[in-house]
Order: structure tokens, then sequence, then C-alpha cells
């Protein structure tokens, strides 16, 4: 994780400075940092490898059979929903070449398909199963015509391309079971749908709103990987903007549509006997009302699908045209007929039809991150949030692909990208060869990028922690003659991030990593690659293209996001590079130290270290040759005399058997002496020791803890600050023997300041006091951590049975303090406010100022800058927070209610900050009320929160306000005075 600053973040020094820390000569940003990127190919697991995947040609040879093993796909439902679409989806199987591995079947995969549901996914084997060329053709077809049309990409499984590189099969299967699980595979369904006819029409195919030049459904998709290029090309060509939604698309007019052939002409429809008793009219013939029921159908006039709801007979195109809510301005339609004709350019012929009720077939999406912040007690109605269309049945096409079909596969991509994820990390744990679970290796080998349920940020702050101890202990006993800044810089040019970057590459692990959040559109299915639009294809036409043709387009270079190439995030692509994707270098570093991480919890010490040695990392030695380096320093007696060694033993609570270490633990190199060395050896390892021992604490400790707020805990925990007020606490501070008078005065201010702190009830800084520490005190106390080390024959365990009490009490997550900087830059985030610091210095005194929107809100003098820093921060707030009390007691004059507490401000980031220090989820908001004319609307919220010791609290209704924040702050009042009565 690196160093931090006295401000509880990252180290990266401070403007000029930092840039050229993370550049060379040249300004290129060096390996292993954040800001040096590379193009690497995505890794695909061996086992997906299969030449099968190349046959299935129509007309070969029946004898020719292929061998596959079948997997069919179980989902589970946890949760409920009364939404029949999302629980209606058809059952698939997934075929392979090869058998995988028990750890992927034993994986569940958590799909977040809708608020109040999970669906936990799974993979199930049903046997073997022989394949013929005929029947490898047909599935290979259906396949690519189903992905074809879930994934977006107009393809012909005719002249598809496949790679054997990835080789498996998405197949429907019957709900019943059999002994021949080729009985399973429901190929009537296969058949239907690759024999029709309906694929002939452009409109049934993937992309129809591209080939009718709207391009509408795609630009409401992930706008990573359409990004603004369609719209960009919509606008060159001249396209007219969409009435309803403004820029984002076109309109094709019904007429053009009608001329290119893809809707027959009416005299050729045959309406036979009374079409009005339960059959509809299509735009390519007539169907049976019942049967529509959810079937998909594409409109003919914009090229948009939708599921069937419902067919409603009390309504027909002579219906009145609903207005919008709110709209009280002149009526725009008096019919659907209407609404159709003036819009779209379409004459109805049937208006006395019933109309059908569709709703949206959405885009695939990515179903792995969690989308919904689900809490007890939300009701369905409140959550349903389904947006229903009214359609002429003659302006639609049945669609050959059953509802139920395209839902169920919309869930197969997020799926198969956790298998094929899973098998990587199988591949490499078979790779680095030690029985760890694969699931953990796939942690770690996952960024907080992705926005999965995991990532391997946990991992990366325990293996950086035991990574820098490993080493540090090595070269400290392996060198007994090099001193500490020699030591620090053999281990940086050992653990360095530069370094753990190129132990990452010469192993491959780039491969293996997961990196981007996952978007279906840019997910290759095998024989259905995506498509790229940044770019216009040559060959590509719509129905514009003839009448503007005239129209230049400039080439425009812009990335699907609008960045530029040096600002792409981890995991982004360029252009149409589908199977590579943007890594920075100081990931492949952190992911060495995640695996370092999971490794040591899943194996202890030696499994960590089979880890480092086959990433190439060595710190191995014999232990002979190690003991024989720490003898007994020869320390002259009367500088042992000198010593007060029971009290200092005795506020240790341990006895050393090597005593001339203890007296090289507290002496400062100021006072040298004949036969004892100074302190920072010890120093050197005792910081690493420590740091270990502690993080290793706080991860075991607080294990449902999210990454920042662990990073959090270990800054404040493990910092010369902190430790310098535990050798004040303990008296440790009397026992340094140094030579300086300069010093020693600023020990005993240190000391009164520290004194004064414990007079508090409480109160506990964890070094974020007002006063600067001496170095020194803190130094001695990881020292003593190094001399107890060797003196305890190299055995942390004894060393942290004397500083576990020592410690005490350690910062939770609800005692760390904030620092006074961090606290006013976060609420200058969330109010959208400027912060800017000026410093200046007038002789040995140090000026900061802080200003908000330019105006100067606090000021402060230090002889240390960054104490004046931090003192400036913390007048800032008061001014601030003594500025927001005034207004909420205005506020609540002009309300006629007086608030509690009337010198504190109580708004949402008040709650959520309780939240954040007892590890409670957020609380949950929920509107009550929403009412008045558009000029002078009121919100009601309620609001409860979810404690982890007395369950939910009550739900607190706050006053009608005329804005949603003022009104969740009104919740967030009373549910704060609860929460003060209840843990008062």
């Amino acid at each position: 994780m690196g160093a931090f600053t006295d401000m509880l973040l990252p180290d990266k020094g401070s403007g000029e400075e930092a840039e050229k820390v993370d550049q060379n000569d040249e300004g290129d940003p060096l390996p292993g940092t954040a800001r040096h990127r590379e193009f690497y190919p995505e890794g695909v697991a061996d086992i997906l490898q299969g030449e099968w995947i190349l046959s299935g040609r129509d007309g070969v040879d029946d004898s020719t059979i292929h061998r596959l093993y079948m997997y069919t796909i179980k989902c589970v439902n946890n949760g409920s929903s009364k939404d029949p679409f999302l629980t209606k989806v058809s059952d698939f199987a997934v075929l392979f070449g090869k058998e995988l591995d028990a750890e992927v079947l034993s994986m569940s995969v958590d799909l977040f398909i809708v608020r109040a549901m999970i669906t936990k996914a799974s993979l199930v084997f049903r046997g073997l199963i022989d394949i013929t060329e005929s029947q490898m053709a047909s599935l290979k077809n259906f396949h690519v015509r189903l992905m074809s049309i879930v994934l977006d990409v107009d393809v012909d499984p005719a002249t598809t391309p496949w790679d054997p590189a990835k080789a498996y099969l998405f197949v429907p299967v019957v709900g019943d079971k059999f002994v021949d699980p080729i009985k399973e595979v429901d190929w009537d369904l296969v058949d239907n749908i690759i024999t029709t006819n309906a694929w002939s029409n452009p409109l049934q195919r993937a992309r129809p709103d591209v080939f009718l030049g709207t391009n509408e459904r795609t630009l409401g998709g992930d706008r990573r990987e359409y990004g603004f290029g369609k719209l960009r090309h919509g606008l060159a060509f001249g396209h007219k903007p969409h009435p309803t939604y403004g820029i984002r698309g076109a309109v094709a007019p019904f007429d053009v549509v009608k001329a290119t052939g893809v809707v027959p002409s009416r005299d050729t429809i045959e309406v036979q006997g009374d079409w009005t008793k339960g059959n509809l009219i299509m735009a390519d013939g007539v169907a049976r009302a019942e049967d529509l029921v959810g079937r998909i159908i594409t409109a003919a006039h914009s090229g948009k699908r939708f599921y069937v709801d419902t067919i409603c007979y009390d309504m027909s195109a002579e219906t009145s045209f609903p207005r919008k809510e709110g709209y009280l301005g002149p009526v725009e339609y008096s019919s659907y007929a209407d609404y159709y004709k003036l819009k779209y350019g379409v004459e109805l012929s049937y208006k006395q039809q019933a109309l059908i009720r569709g709703r949206g077939v959405s885009y695939c999406k990515n179903l792995l991150s969690p989308r919904f912040e689900h809490s007890e007690g939300e009701s369905e109605e409140a959550l349903d949030k389904t947006y229903y269309v009214f359609l002429p049945p003659e302006l639609c096409f049945v669609h050959p692909l059953p509802g139920s079909l395209v839902r169920g596969a919309q869930r197969l991509p997020s799926i198969m990208r956790r298998v094929e994820s899973m098998l990587l990390a199988i591949q490499l744990k078979h790779i680095i060869q030690f029985p760890v679970p694969a699931s953990k290796i796939l942690e770690a080998l996952t960024a907080a990028s992705c926005q999965e349920t995991f990532c391997y940020e946990r991992a990366e702050l325990l293996g950086d922690a035991y990574l820098k101890w490993v080493v540090s202990r090595f070269l400290f006993l392996k060198y007994p003659q090099k001193h500490e800044g020699q030591l620090t810089r053999m281990r940086q040019q050992m653990v360095s991030n530069m370094v753990l970057y190129q132990y990452a590459l010469n192993k491959g692990l780039q491969s293996y990593i997961q990196a981007d959040r996952f978007a279906p559109s840019r997910w290759a299915a095998p024989g259905v690659l995506p498509v790229f639009d940044e770019d216009t294809k040559d060959g590509d036409t719509s129905l514009f293209d003839q009448e503007h043709a005239t129209v230049d387009v400039l080439p425009v270079k812009v990335l699907g996001d609008g960045f530029e190439d040096e600002d792409m995030e981890d995991g982004e692509i360029e252009s149409d590079s589908s199977s590579y994707r943007v890594l920075s270098s100081k990931t492949l570093a952190d992911v060495v130290e995640a695996l370092i991480g999971v490794y040591y919890v899943e194996g202890g010490k030696h499994a960590a270290n089979h880890l480092m040695k086959w990433i190439g990392i060595q710190v191995e030695s014999d232990p002979d040759e190690m003991d024989s380096i720490v003898k007994p320093s020869n320390v002259p007696e009367s500088i042992l005399r000198s010593v007060n060694f029971e009290a200092l033993e005795g506020a240790l609570n341990i006895e050393f058997k090597n005593r001339a270490l203890l007296v090289e633990a507290i002496t400062h190199a100021s006072r040298p002496s004949s036969g004892v060395s100074c302190y920072q050896r010890l120093e050197f390892v005792g910081d690493a020791v420590l740091d270990h021992l502690i993080t290793r604490h706080l991860f075991f400790t607080y294990t449902n803890l999210p990454p920042g707020r662990l990073t959090d805990l270990r800054a404040a925990a493990v910092n010369n600050e902190n430790f310098a007020r535990v050798a004040v606490k303990h008296q440790l501070h009397v026992h340094l023997r140094h030579g300086s008078s300069a010093l020693e005065k600023q020990i005993r201010d240190f000391v009164k300041e520290v004194q004064d702190e414990l007079l508090k009830p409480g109160f506990n800084s964890f070094g974020l006091g007002d006063c600067k520490a001496p170095k020194v005190l803190g130094d001695i106390v990881e020292s003593i951590a190094g001399a107890i080390f060797l003196d305890s024959r190299r055995d942390t365990a004894v060393v942290w049975r004397v500083f576990q009490p020592l410690l005490h009490p350690m910062v939770t997550p609800e005692t760390l303090p904030m620092h006074p900087v961090r606290e006013l830059q976060e609420r200058c985030q969330q109010q959208a406010e400027g912060l800017e610091y000026k410093a200046s210095r007038s002789g040995n005194l140090a000026t900061v100022e802080v200003f908000i929107d330019g105006v100067q809100v606090g000021v402060a003098q230090n002889p240390q800058k960054k104490m004046a820093q931090k003192l400036a921060a913390r007048n800032a707030l008061a001014v601030l927070k003594e500025k927001e009390t005034a207004e909420a007691k205005e506020n609540c004059e002009e309300n006629g209610k007086k608030k509690k507490n009337g010198n504190q401000t109580f708004t949402r980031q008040t709650l959520n900050d309780i939240c954040l220090r007892r590890n409670w989820p957020m609380p949950f908001y929920r509107c009550v009320n929403e009412g008045g004319p558009a000029h002078a609307k009121r919100f009601t919220f309620a609001v409860k929160v979810n404690t982890t010791d007395r369950g939910w609290t009550d739900e607190c209704i706050g006053e009608p306000m005329p804005s949603v924040k003022k009104a969740k702050d009104s919740a967030a009042v009373l549910l704060l005075e609860l929460l003060n009565k209840w843990y008062s």
C-alpha cells in the first residue's frame, strides 16, 4: 500500500515533486506507477481450447462423432418478485470439449437481476454426449442466432468465424431429466429457430435500429462501448433528432421503411375468416392473440423490440392518446392512430384492432455487479418502475425467439464471465502448485474496478505488510554490518512496485487479472465477436446513407467514454481491440501483494513463502547461518548499571535473556558508547514486524470491513505519532539514552501534551493530536519490538504478546478519528465547493490559510507546516459548523420547531458518518409523499438504519420540504435524535 501522510492519505509528495517521482527524464510514467499503462491480451484458460468447434458443417458425413461434456445451468432465486417476466426463463446447458475442474462446479455465481431478488447460478455436470456433424451444425447455428440477438451483434451463422481458443456452445434444455443427457436438449426448439424464414428480414436480426438509422437502443445501452460514436455518425449524416428523446437518435419515415420491402404490403397479407375472434393482423400475417403473450415483437417503425405483456381488448388505435403527467398544454395527439400518423407517418389500416401492451427488451446487462441497494421493508410497488407501451399489431413482427429464451440467455454472458475467470484462477493455481482455494486466487486477481462483490484490496493490504516484514527480516539477518539506511534502500530494491511489476510480467500474470467492469457488449462469445461503432466500417449502410451520401465526415479519434489515451482506466479498450485491455503496472504489482496475502491467509507463512519463491522473491536462508549472526554484545558494566531494567522490563512485562539488545533499543545516535550501537537497525526490523502484526490483527478482527476502512484503521494504528504516545503512556521515554538538550525539550513538551490528552475521558487521538511527536519516541517503540523479536529467537508471537496490551486501546471502526484535512476535503467534495490552501513562512513560523470558493475560512500558525495545515483545517471546520448551526437554528425558528443539541448540525452526512464508524449499512431513505404543483413541489422522506446490535430502527418521517435533499436531512435529524437516546 505504501507510506501514508499525516492526513492518513497515500503519500505521493506534493505538486511538481510528486509528478517528477512518477516520471522519467522524458516525462513518461515510470513502470510500477498507476499512470504507467500498457495493452495486454485477455487471457483464456487452456481448458476451453478445442478444435471440435470448427466442425459441424452442413452436408458433411455424420459418421464423425464428437464427444462433449454437458453442464446444465442451475439457477436458484433468493428472494421473491411479483414480476413473472423475471421468473419465467428458459433453461440452458453449456457444452465443453473437456471436463471442468470440481472447483468450478462448487462455485455459485450471484446474479443481481432485480432489486428484491438475487439469483444464484451454478454448473451441474449431466454427463458425456455424442454429437454428429449435422447436430453440431444445428447447435452452432442456434448458438449464433441466440447470442447475436442477446449481444446485439448482427452475424450470419454461415460466415461467422470460430476460434478454437474458446470453444463451448449454449444449448436449450427441457425441464425433464433423462438417463441419456442428449435427450434433455430441446431439439424441436433448435430446429424451429434455425429453419424459420424470419431471419431473412433484417428487422428480425440483431441491430434493427441501426438498419433503420435510428441507433436508439444501442445509445441507451452501455455508453462506454458505444460512446458518442453513433451519435456523431448520425449527426454527420443529418439524421433527424428523436422527437421524444431529443438528440439521442433519429426516426425513419415509415414510407422509407416500406420502400425497403422489409414490411409486406397489406395486399399480400391474407386475412381468412373473422380475424376479430382471437386473431390479430400483424405486420407479416395473422397471429392468435393468446399465443402472443410472452413472445417478443419487433416494431417495424422503430426497430425496437418488446415483450408482449397483455392484449388490451378495451383499447384500439382510436382510443384517446394519454397526456403526459403534469402537462396542461394543448392536446398534442387526439388518438393512438393520430400519434403514429403525425410522429412516424404511418396510416393505420386496422384501427379497431386491440392494442398490444409491451415492455421493452433491455440490452444485456452486467449481472455480476450489485446494482441495487435493497433494504428490508421495501414494497414491490415502490420498486416497480416498469414502463409499458401500446402498439398497433399491424406495425409489429413476431420474433422467432421466445421471450423466456432471451431472458434466460441474457444471464449467460455474466455466468460465463465468472466461469472463464474461475478457470483462469484454477490454471494459475496448478502452475503455482500449492493447495489454495481457486476462489481465493480469483479474489486476488480481481480489481476493485470490476465493481463485483469481491476484490483484491483487503488481501493486498495484508500481503504488503507480510512482504515488507519477510524481506526486512531477511536483510537484517543476512547483512549484520549494514546500517538502517542501507537496509531500507535494499528493501526498496526488492519490494518496490517497479520490481513487483517485473515479477508479474515474467510470470504472465497480466493474462489472469480481471481489471475491467464486465460489459456484455464487449464480451466475445464463441462465434459472436463484439462490434464497436466508434468508427463506421466500410460497407455499413442505413436507410439514410443514399440520401445523405454527399455529407463529408471528418475523421475524429475519440475513445468510447470520451477520454484521451492517457486518461484510460484499467480494463478500458481502444476502438475494436476486443482481445486487448489496458492495465496499469501498479495493478500488476498490487496483484502480486494480494496473492501473497491470500496464500498467507489460506496456508500461513509456509504458503506465502512458497508463493514468493515462485514469483521470484528469494528470502530464504540457512537457519544455522542465521542463528550464528545474533551474538550477545559485550556491553560495559557501567552502562548496564545505568539502565533501570526492572522498571523497563516491568513496563514491557517481559524479562530479556540478552539485555544488551534492550540497551541497544533505547540508545539514540546522539549518545555514542563503546560496545553499544544505536537503535536504528533494531528500529528497521521492529517497524516491519509491528506493521505486519497489527495489520494481521486488524485483517482477521474486522473480516467484513471494506478495504478503504481497513486501510484507514491500519494507517491510524501504524504510525510514528501513535507509537510515540504509546511510549509516553507506558513511561518508555524515561529510559531513552540520548545526549541532546534540544531533543530533551521536545520530549518534555510532547509529554505534557499527551498527559493533557489522557486526562480527557475516553479520548485517544491515535496520532492526530495537536502536538507533533519527536520521531525518536516512535522509533524506540519499534526498536524495542525488534529487540524482543531477536531475544525470543525470532518468535513474532512473543512480540505480539508483549505489544498487544501496550497498544491498548487499539483503534476500532467506531473510534477511528478523521484527520481535519481529510474531513474538510471530503466535506468540500460533497458540497461541490472549491478548497485551496495557501502557505507562507516568516522565520521559523509557517502560516497556512484555508480558502473555500475564494473566501478565507481558517488560518493557523505553527513551526511545522503540516501541523499548521492541520490546525487551519480544524479552525475552518469549526467556522463552517458554527455557520451551519446558525442556519439550522434559523430554519428551526422559521418552522416553529426547535431542535435539541443546537450546537451541532444534523444532516445526512452526520448520519452517514455514524454508520461508517459503527460499521453499519448505509441508511435507507424512502419517499413517503411527493405532491404539489410543479413550481412548488414538496417532498416527504422517511429513513431508518439497520444497527448491528439492535436491528432496524423505527422509521422516522421528516417534514415536507421543497427539495429531496432537505427532506432527507429533515428525516435524518429525527433518526439522529433517536440514536442519541439509544446510545447515550
